[in-house]
């Protein structure tokens, strides 16, 4: 299996799904979603896969959606956003855990990616945040409905509509993550976790992911559709132009009144 942008290493029953953009930050570009989906495949198809592990080279986890992927055709960002959907999905329908070890920057599209993984294990020296808003633009792939579920409606109005980064450990206390681990303890803690989920039983973890999935989709299903079309009409918007612009020029947006 050759891939470009994710490092897939077996240990034991632990497959390591490891983002591989570094000098992105590990934006997610259409690229890097395709070998996120394949890599994960590998590791459900995999029958000595009990466990998996996704984290992030350098010093990020996931920066978020790769904003020039906004920049292109109507066509071609509904597809890149569905390619997202479409991934994010497979991760929460696997039928093996999911960790995500969060060692550093969780923004956007890389905050949802995590919400997506079964636990949340993140280094102490790791952010969080809902950022789209500074693009002028909203979350598309999940997470007004996931924190709503993890940190409350107050809490998600916060998070999303000022979109400030916020520390491991105020997600911690805010229950969207697990645990809080020193930077050189995080893969660590993350094997531990992985090593007590890998000697439970296969199915009866398969039937508990299914249950807990199954359940919050039912709850929040009409408000992940509500939450995309409304993501199409804030891309569509003057607001979204200049954000967008205001960011790949490196410069402070100046919004319409």
């Amino acid at each position: 299996m050759e891939l470009k942008y994710v490092l897939y290493e077996k240990r034991d029953n632990v497959a390591i799904v490891t983002l591989n953009r570094p000098e992105r930050l590990n934006a997610l570009n259409r690229e890097l979603l395709q070998d996120l989906h394949r890599a994960l495949e590998q590791a459900e198809r995999d029958s000595d896969i009990r466990v998996v592990v996704l984290t992030g080279a350098g010093k990020a986890f996931c920066a978020g959606a790769d904003v020039a992927e906004f920049t292109k055709s109507t066509h071609e960002v509904k597809d890149f956003i569905e390619l997202g959907k479409r991934v994010f999905e497979y991760i929460e329908n696997m039928g093996k855990p999911v960790i995500a070890a969060v060692n550093g920057y969780a923004l956007g599209g890389g905050l949802e990616l995590a919400l997506s993984c079964d636990f949340i294990i993140a280094s102490s020296s790791a952010f969080f945040g809902a950022t789209e808003i500074n693009l002028g633009i909203v979350p598309g792939w999940g997470a007004t409905q996931k924190l709503l579920i993890s940190a409350g409606l107050t809490k998600a109005r916060e998070i999303v509509m000022l979109g400030e980064l916020f520390s491991a450990e105020e997600a911690l206390k805010l229950g969207i993550i697990h645990r809080v681990a020193p930077p050189e303890k995080l893969l660590e803690e993350t094997a531990a976790l992985a090593r007590k989920l890998s000697q439970k039983s296969p199915t009866a973890l398969s039937i508990a992911k299914s249950v807990f999935n199954k359940t919050s989709k039912s709850m929040l299903s009409s408000g992940f559709e509500i939450e995309r079309s409304m993501f199409y009409v804030a891309l569509s918007s003057e607001d979204a132009r200049e954000g967008i612009s205001a960011f790949l020029e490196k410069r402070k947006p100046k919004w319409q009144l």
